[in-house]
C-alpha cells in the first residue's frame, strides 16, 4: 500500500512537474514537498487538503488508503 509521500511523488510526476513547480503552483515551500514525499514530515491536514483538490483525487487515496 503507497504512503503519503510515495503518492504525492506520484501525484507529482504524473503532471510532470519538479518539486519546485508544485510548490510555486501551490504557494508551498519545494523543502515542504521533499520533506513530505521522502517522509521526513507529515503535512497538516489543510496541506493534505490543498493537495487533494488540487490534484482532484479524495483524501483516502492521497493518504494512501485507498486506490
Amino acid at each position: 500500500m503507497a504512503n503519503f509521500g510515495s503518492r504525492l511523488k506520484e501525484l507529482r510526476e504524473e503532471k510532470g512537474f519538479s518539486q519546485q513547480q508544485l510548490a510555486n503552483e501551490l504557494g508551498i515551500s519545494n523543502i515542504a514537498i521533499y520533506y513530505w514525499e521522502n517522509n521526513l514530515r507529515e503535512p497538516k491536514l489543510g496541506a493534505v487538503i490543498t493537495l487533494a483538490k488540487y490534484f482532484k483525487v479524495t483524501l483516502g487515496y492521497m493518504a494512501g488508503l485507498e486506490d
